[in-house]
């Protein structure tokens, strides 16, 4: 048996094409799951870590078709969001740690915009240690992660600083949550105490020098993608070190996942899905979010698995 998937195709537009690939087959700790919905992520199209042939995608949302043979995990028939690598196919093997129950009240689109942005979003912030009342910078606002953190970061009760490309793209940021919306980083005009950096390049390198002493500054993207050059010393301080850190933190995320879509459905979190339509379209979607036409996310809708 086979099921259809988006395969990485060079040349191809978007650089996929429609294929058939072998029908998964669950370990016992997995169970199956028969996909509606998937979103796009800005790292789900990069060439250099897709070899051909392989199925990208890590955010997917749908219903459980069999539950996991060793007993855990949730029943046939449960509306699920899930976070696993290769997710663009109509049916997946998924770890019961990495995936979620989806409310009846709560739209699947919605759900499959969640995984990668929500918990990048979350697992940053926490890192960064409590946010009460502190100073927290977002560079690259307007994407999906971007859009996550400011409305997270204003739940935790931070004052929000959200910075974007061009007034456009700032638009609406208000709204989730920013209390401060600047183009660039000029109009920062106080040391902040934490950034979430999705930017990198010589914003980065800019973001770092607004650290308060003890600050911490996330990298979690890297859309300029240009190099970031420090001068030398400018690590170096008197006082509370700041720190730099890297985000790779993406296993067993079922419980945070389970976090966000609980303040989804309580209507205290927002997905904005900024492109929308059927999977045979994926070209269109993943051209759309490399040249940054789209304000949070997008999302494809599957063709329903048929044995």
């Amino acid at each position: 048996m086979s099921v259809r998937a988006l395969v990485v195709a060079p040349g191809s537009p978007g650089g996929m094409r429609m294929a058939d690939i072998p029908d998964p087959r669950p370990g016992p700790h997995e169970a199956l799951v028969d996909v509606r919905h998937v979103s796009v992520n800005h790292g789900d199209l990069r060439a250099d870590v897709r070899p051909p042939g392989t199925v990208p995608g890590c955010d997917a949302s749908g219903v459980v078709a069999q539950a996991a043979a060793d007993g855990s995990g949730l029943p046939v028939g449960t509306r699920v969001a899930v976070f696993t690598v290769g997710a663009w196919a109509q049916r997946l093997a998924v770890g019961v740690d990495d995936l979620a129950e989806v409310p009846a009240s709560t739209d699947l689109a919605d759900a499959a915009a969640l995984p990668l942005a929500g918990i990048t979003a979350l697992r940053t912030l926490r890192a960064g240690g409590p946010i009460l009342g502190k100073r927290v910078l977002v560079t690259g606002a307007s994407g999906g992660v971007g859009r996550m953190a400011v409305q997270l970061a204003a739940l935790g009760g931070a004052h929000v600083i959200a910075s974007v490309g061009s007034p456009v793209r700032g638009e609406g940021l208000s709204g989730l949550g920013a209390h401060e919306v600047l183009v660039g980083l000029d109009g920062v005009d106080e040391p902040v105490d934490l950034v979430l950096d999705t930017v990198g390049g010589s914003q980065l390198v800019s973001a770092w020098n607004l650290l308060a002493p003890g600050g911490a500054l996330q990298s979690i993207g890297w859309a300029s993608g240009e190099p970031a050059a420090f001068p030398p010393y400018s690590t170096f301080a008197l006082g509370p070190a700041r720190t730099l850190s890297s985000f790779g933190d993406a296993v067993d995320v079922g419980p945070d996942l389970a976090t966000l879509i609980g303040l989804l459905s309580a209507g205290r979190l927002t997905v904005d899905i900024g492109w929308r339509g059927p999977w045979d379209r994926a070209g269109e979607a993943a051209e759309a979010v490399s040249r940054r036409r789209v304000a949070g996310k997008a999302v494809l809708d599957l063709e329903p698995y048929t044995s």
